[in-house]
């Protein structure tokens, strides 16, 4: 069955009004509402083109709103696709009736391939290759008709038929101020639903970044959505610690779009919001999984799309062939934030800077020690502000995954346990026939070996860029290896390799994630031992890699007893598990208590101890730029002369950070097997030590 309106600017409902043919349109369009909004720049077009001409609407129930009382629309007739073949025919005599001279046909449908008509759409148009996206394609198809003479078609938006009436407006205003919202406010509407689940973002991230949207950006939220979101939008205000205005279910299409209209951003999933957003012109931040951006993406000026480019997005399908939607999952409240941020500050242009770049999936590659990784976080910072809709992994060595495991600008973290797992060349090259299935575009090697030349060339990585060092020959781009030199830090070492590549980093800044669980641990640790806020506490690592970097365990435990006895200071002994008879010797050395945790503390823990902590003493050693990355003081002993293991390369970066190091004159360093029983470190005093203790504690 269907239903005539007749709402027009030249007619009163239920009556028809006989024209003369040659000024009647008829324009047929899609059934799911996101559909119909793409093809309404179309009717924009017809109407600028015959301004003076009858024009039709047949549209399905679901997108009734749009048309209804429309005064750009003289007759709307709801087509229900589903209605019975003798109610389909006796519409079709209607219509013909009608001798509209144009019939427009998005749904390519019987309808426009019978009636007589002096100007119709054909469904069998080759359409241009450079229109991709769909509101393109609606329009390059009314772009072929044949017209009258002096008509040209056009996609330059001249009207809006989208009707908003003074009535939905004020409803708006209504609603706002009843969520003390006011228009100088930075409006975010939030669009958590989908028609598809395969489209639809996790609420809980929702969550997330509604906190991060009102703490970081002060923005007022409001959400939207039909009654099928109500329940997704009852979830997000529920765990939400700040007042959210829920809209969902309580607006139709037009009072929501007289909203959008108020909005600094809209930040949606695919659906029909977005292309409601994209119609009015209105700032949108697009989270994409499985569907093509390219077709469905968004279209306002000022715009980005928040993806995974995993290999095998997008797919367009109706069910993920994994079952495990990775490419929506692996999108994080950070990416959207990110992405947010970008909208409010600076124009589409550069928001969406490498939106079709080749590069879509980026492999960076450390795998020695923790200090070392933790000095490459900047890069990995870097290389996500300049490709923000890549998939970023990295690979790593298995015991410095939790440096980077909840890294925000990461998707993946692959462990390469060459020690371990990965110890035979047999499981090593089917490590890189692995990596091989991932279709990395771009390795960047921060460190040379020739295992990982190795596995990411036999992995088929288009690009690999890394120095010239260790099977260099393996790599597509070859920079000068000249670390040795020491001439500036590690962290810039590895910025060099991306400035190779043309992304110039915004900061430096070393980033430790640390874990819920490992926070819990450390808050439970100190109501055991009675730790509280006003003790002075100090961290000392006694350990290291190699004996040249080991001060004397004895002048360790005579800086812990003189701090616990000037400032009554608490004393946390931390090591790894290799380093274990290093802190039993200091225990022993010790007058006075201390908490000995050597061997009991993951990374996680490690870092949620020592951003507790006042101060961190230490050897060169990896926990150094842990402390660092966490803003905490840190002393740390050097001993060796080489310039490419000294503290100018290797030293603390933080900006309350000290070293120590003396150079005793040595013609040559043999590293551990000095002959000199390392009188390097020897000649740093426990006095130096308290000294710069002091300068921190005081």
């Amino acid at each position: 069955m269907y239903e005539s309106y007749y709402p027009g600017r030249n007619s009163k409902r239920g009556k028809e009004i006989q024209l003369e043919p040659m000024k009647k349109i008829l324009f047929i369009t899609l059934s799911n509402i996101g559909d119909v909004i793409l093809t309404l720049p179309v009717l924009d077009y017809l109407i600028s083109l015959f301004p003076q001409k009858e024009i039709t609407v047949m549209a399905g129930p679901r997108s009734e709103e749009l048309f209804r009382d429309n005064p750009q629309v003289d007759n709307l007739i709801i087509y229900d696709k589903h209605a019975a073949l003798k109610d389909k025919i006796k519409l079709f005599h209607h219509l013909q009736k009608e001798s509209f001279a144009v019939v427009v046909d998005l749904r390519n449908s019987f309808f426009g391939a019978f009636l007589n008509a002096q100007h119709k759409t054909s469904p069998f148009l080759f359409l241009s290759s450079s229109s991709k996206h769909m509101k393109d394609r609606h329009l390059d198809k009314v772009g072929s008709l044949r017209l009258e003479e002096g008509q040209e078609a056009s996609s330059e938006r001249k009207n809006s038929c989208l009707y908003i009436s003074t009535e939905d407006e004020k409803y708006i205003e209504l609603a706002l101020r009843e969520g003390n919202i006011v228009s100088s406010d930075k409006i975010m509407i939030i669009s958590p639903g989908a028609r598809s689940h395969i489209k639809r973002w996790s609420a809980d991230r929702f969550v997330r970044l509604i906190a991060s949207l009102i703490e970081q950006v002060g923005a007022k939220i409001v959400l939207v959505g039909d009654k099928e979101d109500m329940p997704t939008c009852e979830y997000i205000v529920s765990r939400s610690k700040y007042p959210i205005l829920d809209l969902a279910g309580k607006t139709n299409l037009r009072q929501l779009a007289a909203l959008i209209k108020k909005a600094s951003c809209v930040i949606t999933n695919d659906s029909a919001v977005l292309h409601l957003a994209g119609y009015l012109n209105a700032p949108t931040v697009a989270i994409f999984g499985p569907t093509d951006e390219l077709k469905y993406g968004p279209w306002a000026e000022k715009s980005a799309v928040v993806k995974k480019d995993i290999f095998c997005r997008p797919c367009e399908k109706a069910q993920c062939r994994f079952l495990n939607l990775k490419c929506l999952q692996l999108v994080n409240a950070e990416d959207v934030l990110r992405a947010t941020r970008n909208i409010l500050a600076i124009s589409r242009d550069v928001v969406t800077s490498g939106y079709q770049e080749d590069i879509k999936r980026i492999l960076i590659v450390r795998t020695d020690r923790i200090g070392d990784l933790l000095l490459s976080t900047g890069v990995i910072k870097a290389v996500r502000d300049r490709y923000a809709h890549a998939y970023i992994a990295m690979m790593v060595s298995g015991f410095t995954k939790e440096i980077v495991d909840g890294n925000p600008y990461l998707d993946e973290v692959i462990t390469y346990d060459k020690d371990d797992k990965h110890r035979s060349w047999y499981r090593s090259l089917k490590f890189s026939q692995n990596l091989k299935k991932k279709r990395f575009d771009l390795a960047i090697i921060l460190h040379p070996t020739n295992r990982v030349h190795l596995i990411t060339f036999l992995a088929n990585i288009p690009r690999r860029v890394g120095y010239d060092r260790k099977l260099g020959f393996l790599l597509t781009d070859r920079l000068k290896h000249e670390k040795q030199l020491g001439e500036k830090h590690e962290s810039e070492y590895n910025l060099d390799l991306i400035r190779y590549l043309g992304i110039e980093p915004a900061e430096n800044r070393l980033l430790m994630p640390i874990k819920q669980e490992s926070e819990e641990w450390a808050e439970e640790l100190f109501k055991q031992e009675k730790i509280n806020k006003n003790h002075k506490l100090v961290a000392i690592h006694p350990g290291a890699s190699c004996p040249s970097k080991i001060w004397p365990n004895e002048r360790f435990a005579l800086v812990a007893d003189k701090l616990v006895k000037k400032y009554a200071a608490r004393i946390l002994l931390v090591a790894g598990p290799r380093d274990i008879v290093l802190a039993e010797n200091i225990l022993r050395y010790m007058h006075h208590p201390l908490i000995n945790l050597a061997g009991k503390t993951s990374l996680s823990q490690l870092a949620s101890l020592l951003k507790r902590c006042d101060l961190f003493i230490s050897n060169d050693s990896g926990p150094v730029h842990i402390a660092s990355a966490l803003g905490i003081p840190v002393i740390s002993i050097f001993g060796r002369k080489q310039a490419g293991l000294g503290p100018v390369r290797w030293g603390p970066s933080g900006l309350k950070d000290r070293f120590l190091h003396k150079d005793v004159g040595c013609l040559k360093c043999l590293a551990h097997n000095c002959v000199k029983e390392f009188a390097c470190l020897k000649a740093v005093t426990v006095d130096e030590v308290l000294k710069a203790a002091d300068a921190v504690l005081k």
